[in-house]
């Protein structure tokens, strides 16, 4: 029945990026049971993001149509969701989207140094090429950047590593 419910959660789109699931944004951090009810426990990609409501909404909508009638969503905020969480079919999408999934992995933060990391190398979404630049460190929301692909001369997001 878990296999199942994973596969129900997996059909329930992000709110801001629909393309891409819940389960591939890697949100949903796990499924259990307690007595009758099916606890879902999810880790929103901030702790502000107002998408939350409509995310805990839409699950037990979800699960409500498959037959499970008590279903409990659970905010787990540490640790905190990071882009490594997400699917490598939920980055193709993004891709596929227009959206430059994240180049690079989250480093462990425990070396912190006052040297600036320099830019990611970010292959545009549009042509596949490598010649990008930043224009905007925030794009059309926080967790991404905005780019100019210098081939196809392009402008893309870029779902920042975080």
């Amino acid at each position: 029945m878990t296999d199942a419910i994973w596969s129900w959660l997996d059909a329930i789109p992000d709110p801001e990026i629909p393309v891409i699931s819940v389960i591939d944004l890697g949100i949903v951090r796990g499924v259990h049971w307690e007595a009758d009810t099916c606890v879902v426990t999810i880790t929103p990609t901030y702790s502000g993001c107002p998408a939350v409501t409509l995310i805990r909404e839409q699950i037990v909508q979800t699960l409500g149509a498959h037959g499970i009638g008590q279903v409990e969503v659970r905010l787990q905020l540490a640790p905190a969701w990071t882009t490594d969480w997400m699917t490598a079919r939920g980055r193709q999408q993004l891709a596929g989207y227009g959206i430059a999934p994240p180049a690079q992995t989250v480093i462990d933060i425990s070396g912190i140094t006052r040297r600036r990391q320099p830019a990611p190398k970010v292959a545009c979404p549009h042509c596949g090429s490598a010649h990008t630049q930043v224009v905007s460190q925030f794009g059309s929301t926080a967790c991404k950047a905005l780019y100019r692909c210098g081939d196809c001369r392009e402008p893309f997001d870029y779902f920042k590593a975080h």
